[in-house]
């Protein structure tokens, strides 16, 4: 059995176990869910032990990787530019059509109610603009990690990170070589943890619905739903930026977009799908293939569109479950972590992708974190909207460096 159906398998024994306590026995399903919470709790602590660690790694050697990249020539740093670019609009458009969205719909009181009691703790009050800027660097990087106080704790890893950059390049190597191993020692032990995810997700699942109810299925629908309407309106926009902006023709543009997206589609995988892209953006949009050749590939290594968008959505849809509104200070934390996060975790596995780098950005925005793998055991629902979005994110990408290379003095027209 693959690990997702594991999940999923855990995730609907603990809601028809959990139903069926609160529909026959609700004084009962209350002493059930108080007897397993502790073992959800321990399952995600474990999970939880492994991200100030991940999180700093991954930004550092993320940093590295995209100075190398940006080393390769005037391609590649237009390129990166370009992904920072789509990256910070797709947060900054989830950091305001999300809580817009959620905000029509009136939460359920006994959901909100099982997730404070799923996880005591409650976004801590901020204070002004002068205490939110102060909170981006750490006085210390130590107490910060310690702490688990993720902004100041990337704002550290970035410096750390571009610092490397300017020393030796042997001494270099072998700092940033200790980080990827930390990275991947991190995954490992997260893969462990993930083996134990069917009976954690039960427990928290079961806890969850044995005190809220059917009201955990229609959240769970509205949050599916909240995704997968964000990642299509992503795609639509991106093909929107390819024509406006890369001076793409429309048809002309869909006509080599549209096999690309049935195999990212039907492989779920930007990876598998590259093939496909370099081919359709050679033979049937005509990028010249200097271009190609080089961003398609560090789209694939760097670049995925849709993860800003699915940790801004779960932040947001988890202060929506509790009644929390988010401030513009949170919000803009989220985008700004978002986007680093995204570009250092391409390369994660399954469902370590989305509990590594969820994790810190819903921790830094100052909201519980319980609800994390429930969300989890659902997301892969919209991930085939997600993959098309990805891929649809490359070859835009891709459009947008050729459009200014064709357009620069001097340089060679191909294609």
């Amino acid at each position: 059995m693959s690990q997702t159906a594991r999940v999923m398998a855990g995730l609907v024994a603990g809601v028809v176990v959990g139903i069926l306590l609160a529909w026959q026995a609700p004084a009962l399903g209350v002493q059930v869910a108080d007897l397993v919470q502790p073992f959800g709790k321990l399952w995600l602590n474990a999970l939880q032990m492994t991200v100030v660690p991940l999180v700093l790694a991954l930004v550092i050697v993320g940093v590295n990787q995209a100075s190398d990249a940006a080393q390769s020539g005037r391609v590649a740093r237009r390129a990166i530019l370009t992904f920072v670019v789509l990256l910070t609009a797709a947060a900054a458009m989830t950091a305001v059509l999300a809580p817009m969205a959620l905000s029509l719909l009136q939460p359920d009181p006994a959901v909100a109610a099982a997730l404070r009691g799923h996880e005591a703790e409650l976004p801590a009050a901020t204070g002004g603009w002068a205490d939110a800027l102060l909170a981006i660097v750490p006085s210390n990087a130590v107490a910060a990690a310690a702490a688990g106080a993720m902004l100041p704790l990337v704002t550290f890893a970035l410096f750390f990170g571009f610092a490397l950059t300017r020393i030796e390049a042997a001494q270099r190597t072998q700092v940033v070589g200790f980080f990827k191993a930390v990275s991947e020692a991190m995954i490992v032990i997260v893969r462990w943890v993930l083996w134990a995810a069917p009976v954690g997700i039960f427990a928290l699942v079961l806890s969850l619905t044995a005190r809220a109810g059917l009201g955990v299925l229609q959240a769970l629908g509205i949050y599916v739903l909240l995704e997968c309407a964000l990642y299509l309106l992503a795609t639509v926009l991106l093909v929107a930026v390819a024509v406006v902006v890369g001076r793409q023709r429309l048809a002309h543009f869909m006509a080599g977009l549209a096999p690309v997206q049935a195999v990212a589609a039907s492989t779920q995988s930007s990876l598998a799908t590259l093939p496909a892209m370099l081919d359709s953006a050679e033979r049937r949009l005509g990028f010249p293939q200097r271009v190609s050749g080089l961003v398609l590939p560090m789209a694939v290594s760097l670049f995925r569109i849709t993860s800003p968008i699915q940790y801004l959505a779960t932040a947001s849809f988890i202060a929506w479950a509790l009644g929390v509104d988010l401030t513009a200070a949170q919000l803009a934390t989220g985008v700004a972590l978002s986007v680093l996060v995204s570009m250092g975790s391409v390369g994660l596995p399954g469902q370590a992708i989305f509990l590594a780098t969820n994790l810190p950005v819903t921790q830094a925005m100052g909201l519980p974190i319980a609800p994390l793998p429930v969300l989890m055991a659902v997301d892969a629902i919209p991930d085939v909207l997600a993959t098309v979005g990805n891929v649809t994110g490359d070859m835009t990408a891709n459009a947008l460096v050729a459009s200014r290379e064709r357009g620069d003095p001097g340089t060679l027209r191909e294609g």
